[in-house]
């Protein structure tokens, strides 16, 4: 009787870890036929590494009253100055 192969899990092969029950993969490397590693392949294969979104703590430290005030001033001076600097340039192409 001629044999087609089976599937084989790791405790079959007497690989220590991997699943019962689920099949055994083995690098394309191995020819069919072949008698299997000794130890259980590890994937050569490195998975790209996916930006890690930016996740603020459940306990960041809040800011006070007058940082609130300290930011929202800092803010409007920031326009302010935006504001005119745009109108200087606004006078400038109208000349």
């Amino acid at each position: 009787v001629m044999s087609e192969g089976m599937f084989c899990d790791s405790r079959m092969l007497g690989w220590s870890g991997g699943a019962e029950g689920v099949a055994a993969q083995i690098p394309a490397a191995f020819e069919i036929g072949s008698p299997p590693p000794p130890n259980k392949p590890r994937p050569q294969e490195t998975q790209p590494t996916l930006p890690q979104p930016e996740v603020k703590g459940l306990f960041e430290k809040k800011l006070t009253k007058e940082e609130k005030k300290k930011l929202a001033e800092e803010r409007k001076k920031a326009r302010a100055l935006k504001k005119e600097a745009k109108k200087a340039g606004e006078g400038k192409t109208q000349s």
